[in-house]
């Protein structure tokens, strides 16, 4: 090491050294981030939106849509927005695929310290096109917009959960994705020149000054391996945000490279989701206050209305009021090529609905078509009637919403548009569908049964039902010891079941393929032999190895 010394004789016992030195020195900067997936790259950081209501007329409900990439900006941002909203407690609503966890802490308590509901989901704003669903020419000059949100393949992954975990009510639906994964340490290396002047006093070097000259890049390591500092910040975070720790095992065994989707029943007993969403609420909701009005619109209402209420099989009374179970028969597509074709039942089970079930199927002679359901359930002893029916014909059953071209969405089975005679043209999916109750029982009586990202849910019987109840399990082949087992740990009148437990129990025996929808899958009797449509075909069903919840 040189150095230039320069001696100035001023006291007999004194010398001093002023040095020029330019040390090379490596710095360790740790910076704690959540690994994203390659795809992220191309992710634009997150933008907050004001986006109301389009489905209402006054009094809109309004949310905060947070969607994109969480960088270290993205906590100034949502300050930003919160102070332009002033008082008013938006929810705000999640879908990203991650970012940098520090920000994601920030962004959590920013959330708590305001008092906002978080919900994950998408955003739709008001004449977007569908590959663009936020598009520019849809946000005022003030950032506030007109749309929908949609749960339907919405997701929060990565560092998003933690984010998602700062608000004061948590929720999504179980057809939206909530996922984990390895936080990984980067740690970034530099060069830094200094020049640092030194005194010597009596043979003895001390420091004057030091100042930065230069500093160079030296390249990267990371690690997934959490340090204690690291590990101490998450498990404090979690424990500040009331979520359990176990989320840190869930985390943790999921290399960075993929993602670990939490189970709507895991993230409920962990405390990252507080509430799910029912089929007939959507994110962005605000969680209903107590004596709220039956048709307000805010998310919660069963939980409301069923405190200390006792235990019912039939819980249709407390689903919103709809129509007896009605059947249509219907086609999707050109009917002389490839159209498409399957039974839509959907309403409340009534006493008489078997026997309308078995009416349309006599019209059908030989042919079996998929029945698919969309019902808050309904008479117990009906939905055992249409089981036996069903179980009988040899039909496969599936949960999905059908629509009829030229419908408002308040009324998508509008009778302008049913055929007078023969199939009636429309479309099905599963996102968002939902059957419930007694519904559910008629679901397990198909061959195959079958299901994609739909809202199941079943009760408890009474004590005076028990015995046919779990009779009618035997008979359709479901795990009536691990359903009853299930029940055991709940109080909540209506259960909802996630696809992994419904599979196990045998509820449902397959998963719609990816790209499928419910029912549309058995072609027309008239349809033209082609790949889609081959002679003699039969639905394909997702093997139940295959299945995720």
């Amino acid at each position: 090491m040189r150095f230039a010394i320069f001696v100035f004789r001023k006291h007999l016992f004194f010398l001093i050294l002023l040095a020029l030195l330019f040390l090379s020195l490596p710095i360790g900067a740790a910076i704690s981030q959540a690994a994203e997936k390659k795809k992220q790259a191309g992710q634009a950081p997150m933008r907050f939106i004001i986006v109301r209501s389009l489905l209402c007329m006054e009094d809109c409900p309004e949310w905060i849509s947070a969607e994109g990439r969480i960088t270290t900006d993205t906590p100034g941002q949502l300050r930003k927005i919160l102070k332009k909203i002033g008082d008013r407690k938006l929810p705000v609503v999640f879908q990203s695929e991650g970012g940098e966890v520090d920000a994601a802490y920030a962004m959590g308590r920013i959330i708590r310290k305001a008092g906002l509901e978080t919900a994950v989901g998408g955003t739709r704003l008001k004449d977007c096109p569908a590959d663009d669903t936020r598009c520019a020419a849809a946000i005022e000059k003030d950032g506030s917009s007109v749309g929908v949100t949609y749960s339907d393949g919405a997701y929060c992954f990565s560092a998003c959960p933690l984010a998602f975990a700062g608000g004061t009510s948590r929720v999504s639906s179980q057809w939206a994705f909530i996922g984990v994964h390895q936080i990984t340490t980067v740690y970034k290396r530099e060069r830094v020149s200094y020049r640092i002047e030194y005194k010597i006093v009596n043979g003895k070097k001390t420091e004057i000054s030091r100042k930065e000259v230069g500093r160079k890049s030296a390249g990267q390591s990371s690690s997934t391996k959490l340090g204690k500092k690291a590990a101490a910040a998450l498990t404090g975070y979690l424990k500040e945000m009331g979520v359990s720790a176990d989320l840190i095992g869930l985390m943790m065994s999921t290399p960075p490279d993929r993602i670990t989707i939490v189970p709507p029943a895991d993230a409920l007993r962990m405390g990252l989701n507080t509430d799910m969403l029912a089929y007939n609420e959507w994110p962005g909701m605000p969680l209903c206050v107590a004596g709220a009005a039956t048709d307000a619109a805010c998310h919660g209402h069963s939980a409301v209305e069923a405190a200390g209420a006792p235990a019912t099989a039939d819980t249709s009374e407390k689903q919103p009021t709809t129509l007896p179970m009605d059947f249509l028969l219907m086609y999707h597509g050109n009917c002389q090529e490839e159209c498409t074709q399957w039974i839509s039942a959907e309403g409340d089970i009534t006493p008489d609905t078997p026997a309308r079930l078995a009416a349309i199927l006599k019209t059908l002679g030989e042919r079996k078509l998929p029945l698919v359901l969309q019902s808050n359930g309904g008479d117990m002893d009906a939905a055992f009637a249409m089981g036996r029916v069903i179980r009988a014909a040899g039909l496969e059953t599936s949960i999905g919403r059908t629509r009829l071209p030229n419908c408002p969405t308040l009324d998508p089975r509008c009778k302008a548009s049913m055929a007078k005679s023969g199939p009636t043209e429309g479309e099905v999916s599963a996102g968002g569908a939902y059957c419930l109750s007694t519904c559910t029982l008629v679901l397990m009586s198909g061959t195959p049964r079958i299901v994609g990202y739909s809202d199941i849910g079943l009760v408890r019987p009474t004590t005076a039902e028990d015995r046919k109840f779990f009779a009618y399990f035997d008979e359709m082949g479901v795990n009536a010891e691990s359903f009853e087992t299930m029940m055991l740990a709940t109080s909540i009148e209506r259960k909802n079941i996630p696809r992994s437990q419904a599979l196990e129990l045998g509820i449902v025996n397959g998963i719609i393929p990816y790209g499928d929808e419910p029912g549309d899958r058995l072609c027309g009797p008239d349809a033209k032999e082609s790949l889609r449509c081959p002679r003699k075909a039969e639905a394909e069903i997702a093997p139940v190895a295959a299945a995720s919840n």
